[in-house]
Order: C-alpha cells, then sequence, then structure tokens
C-alpha cells in the first residue's frame, strides 16, 4: 500500500509539471500538425485522396523540371530547396569547422573580433538579415556587384542580384552563409574543447604536422559534432522561408521562390489552404525520416 501510495504521488507531481508542456504541446504543434495533414488529402468538395499533391507536381511554381540545370532560373521551388542544400550545407559547415580549427590554435587580437562578426550571423534575426543581403547585392550600393564591376565583369553580375533570375538565387545562397556559418563554428569550436589536448601533444612528439592532426584526430573526433551541424542546417535548409520573403519575394519570375514561400503565398494569398497544407506535408515528410533517424540515433547513444 506505501509503494502504490509512493508511486502514485510521483505520477501526481510528474502530471504538475508536464501536464502544462503537455498541453500546449498538443494544442500549438501536434492538434495543428493533424490539421494540417488532413487539408492537405482535402478541398473545397472533401476528401480527394492524393490530388493536391498530384497538382503540386504539375506546377512549374514547384518542380520544372524542363528548364533545370538547362536554362536559368526558375527551376521550381523543390529544386530550388536542393540547390540551397548542394551549395549552402558544405561551405557552412565546413567553413564553420575551419574556422573552428583556425580560431583555436592562432592567438591573436583580431580572433576575439572575427568570432564576434561570426556570431553576429546567428543572434542576427532573419528578417533582418535578408535585408543585409538585397542591399548587399544592390546594383547601385551593393558591395558586391560594386567589387565585381571593378573588376571587369558586366551584367548581371556588376548589377543588382537580385534583379535576375541568373543571380537572384545564388545571390540568397551565399548572403546566407555568414547568417549560419557563426552557429557551426560555436558547435565545433565547443567539440574541440572536449578533445584532450594530449593527443595533439603525442602526434606533435610523433612528429604529425599540422594536416595530419587535421586529418587524423580532430576531424575523426569531431565527427558527431558534424554530423548534428549537417542534419540542423539540413532541415533549416528545407524550411528556409524569411529570407527569401523579405529579400526577393520568390521574384524575379518565381526564380528564387522556395516551398515555405510557395505553402505561404498559396494558404495567405491564393487563399488555398487545402494546396498549403499539401505543401507544408511535403516539406514535413522531407524533413521528418532525417530528423527521426537523428532522434533515434542519439537516443541509442
Amino acid at each position: 500500500m506505501r509503494r502504490f501510495k509512493a508511486r502514485w504521488r510521483e505520477w501526481g507531481a510528474a502530471l504538475v509539471f508536464l501536464g502544462p508542456g503537455l498541453v500546449l504541446l498538443w494544442l500549438f504543434v501536434i492538434w495543428p500538425a493533424l490539421q494540417t495533414l488532413s487539408l492537405s488529402f482535402q478541398d473545397r468538395t472533401g476528401f480527394v485522396g492524393l490530388t493536391n499533391f498530384r497538382h503540386l507536381f504539375s506546377l512549374p511554381a514547384i518542380v520544372n523540371p524542363q528548364r533545370f540545370l538547362r536554362q536559368e532560373p526558375p527551376w521550381g521551388a523543390l529544386f530550388h530547396n536542393l540547390v540551397w542544400v548542394f551549395i549552402h550545407l558544405p561551405i557552412t559547415v565546413g567553413l564553420g569547422l575551419v574556422l573552428a580549427v583556425v580560431y583555436a590554435r592562432v592567438r591573436r587580437w583580431w580572433v576575439g573580433l572575427a568570432r564576434g562578426a561570426l556570431f553576429l550571423g546567428i543572434v542576427t534575426p532573419m528578417i533582418v538579415g535578408g535585408v543585409i543581403i538585397r542591399y548587399l547585392f544592390e546594383g547601385h550600393s551593393g558591395i558586391i556587384p560594386q567589387l565585381l564591376g571593378t573588376l571587369g565583369l558586366g551584367r548581371p553580375w556588376s548589377s543588382g542580384w537580385m534583379a535576375f533570375p541568373e543571380t537572384a538565387l545564388l545571390g540568397l545562397i551565399l548572403g546566407s552563409i555568414w547568417l549560419w556559418t557563426g552557429f557551426s563554428m560555436i558547435l565545433h569550436s565547443a567539440g574541440l574543447s572536449a578533445i584532450d589536448p594530449e593527443l595533439f601533444e603525442a602526434a606533435k612528439i610523433d612528429g604529425a604536422s599540422t594536416w595530419a592532426e587535421f586529418r587524423y584526430i580532430t576531424v575523426p573526433l569531431l565527427r558527431p559534432v558534424t554530423f548534428v551541424v549537417a542534419v540542423m542546417t539540413f532541415l533549416w535548409e528545407l524550411k528556409i522561408f524569411d529570407i527569401v520573403y523579405v529579400a526577393t519575394m520568390g521574384g524575379p519570375g518565381k526564380a528564387s521562390t522556395v516551398l515555405a514561400l510557395e505553402m505561404y503565398l498559396a494558404t495567405f494569398r491564393s487563399l488555398d489552404p487545402y494546396r498549403g497544407a499539401a505543401i507544408a506535408t511535403l516539406i514535413t515528410a522531407f524533413s521528418l525520416p532525417l530528423g527521426y533517424w537523428f532522434a533515434t540515433r542519439r537516443l541509442r547513444r
């Protein structure tokens, strides 16, 4: 009887502390997600099965395989997200790793300033980041077009990148590298601080070069951190919205649109919540398997 009362008190205390959070989680996460999933299989007449998804893949704004890598964008929001992943992810993950190693080894006064500049990208709201990117590539006052014009490059490189379909998507991707590299650098710096310094000392005694230390000690021991950074970066790139919304609104001519922006436009501009829900479900379908695999892998450890 005493054991039962003790167990009941434990469950009661757990319910008191977890209950409010679980209620909020249900109201603002689980229930809206289930409603979105339900809407993605409906239209104004009722249940339509996979019709919304078949319609999505027939829209050039979502998928445009006839132009992909054959002509300049637009290639469709789905392909734009994939291009974002293939360019942005390796650069931010690799650059964050390299900078973390360099800043850990170099003892100069400017290291703190450089770290602060990268960290500023993390704390900068993405809306503000979109404004910065837009003016960074602006034709008359932007630093990048002016510099490329000085080097002798013509249009569109020396003009406003956001005004040309050939450069709008690339400008957004390159501009967002600063906003996300700091995240990669900080996590890799934290991982470096956990590596036993005696490993590097032993490697130096054995005559290992700096490159050998980086290749055979730093990279293998930071692999779990790099994996976390890569997964988080991939999920961020799939749901990218605010930078595109502020900088280009998906233009010119859908040349820089992404899935999350198309979801917003379908739901709140075209007033078609069924198509918007289908796009949201599509984004979830791409991100959920990786998120589930990542979570189960972490739990096994």
